[in-house]
């Protein structure tokens, strides 16, 4: 039986020998962890944050828990009766513990909680000593809260969501039944001392309120308020207002300039 042409030993050094050198001049691709902080997503599924005020106690976060990692405890508190009414009872927390030793971060309970009191925050380094540790109390869960970032914006011409579209429907008929109930009542003819009716002051539309900009942030304006104190949110919100004025005011000396 012949045998098989095997590959010199002095080829197959020279080809391990030009794949070091080829990846010897190349730049790193990893990060020096924790000397530099990964970019996370914008909704990173870090760990999961309460707000202690919004919860009722329903428990239905831990019924759906698949891996039973929320720990719960509360009593019942009288509350007195205000205005004549009864006495009523309410559930006051007193435990609201997640083992992140279990948790799968399926995000089920963030979903089904009815009152948003649960919330993903992109926090990720809270690795412990002992597996014990990593049973997080709602102390610690309320510190997370600080780190969720805000929903995202809707989208410009996007829908409103179905309750807020709700209240102003609501609103407008409620509006439009007061109006229709005091034409009604108002006299045909109108009564000749009664005091004429004040005309509302047409508001007057501004020449930018047709230029519509995409808002984003203006860096310069943020580091300025987050250096005088101001929170990540507020900075963020007023950035971007900075942004949206200047870039309207550019674009209308634009089309000023065009038209002369």
């Amino acid at each position: 039986m012949p045998s098989l042409p095997t590959t010199p030993p002095k080829i197959g050094l020279l080809q391990g020998l030009g794949v070091t050198l080829k990846t010897l001049f190349s730049k790193p691709t990893t990060q020096q962890y924790p000397k530099v902080k990964p970019e996370l997503a914008p909704r990173t599924r870090g760990v999961i944050a309460l707000m202690e005020e919004n919860c009722t106690v329903c428990m239905l976060c831990s019924r759906e828990c698949p891996d039973w990692c929320i720990y719960i405890d509360s009593h019942k508190e009288t509350v007195p009766p205000k205005d004549g009414g009864r006495a009523r009872t309410r559930n006051i927390l007193d435990r609201f513990a997640i083992d992140f030793a279990l948790c799968m971060y399926c995000g089920i309970c963030v979903e089904v909680c009815p009152f948003d009191a649960l919330f993903w925050s992109p926090e990720f380094e809270y690795s412990t000593v002992t597996i014990q540790e990593l049973t997080h109390e709602k102390e610690q869960l309320r510190k997370w809260m600080d780190t969720v970032p805000p929903p995202p914006e809707l989208e410009y011409g996007a829908e409103l969501p179905k309750e807020i579209q709700q209240g102003l429907d609501a609103a407008r008929k409620k509006a439009a039944t007061v109006a229709a109930a005091a034409a009604k009542a108002a006299p045909a003819g109108g009564d000749a001392g009664a005091a004429a009716a004040p005309e509302k002051k047409a508001v007057k539309k501004r020449p930018e309120d047709d230029i519509h900009v995409e808002a984003q942030i203006d860096q310069e304006v943020f580091d300025k308020l987050v250096a005088e104190g101001k929170s990540e949110r507020v900075a963020r919100a007023k950035a971007k207002a900075a942004y949206v004025r200047a870039e309207k005011k550019r674009i209308l000396a634009e089309q000023q300039k065009d038209g002369d």
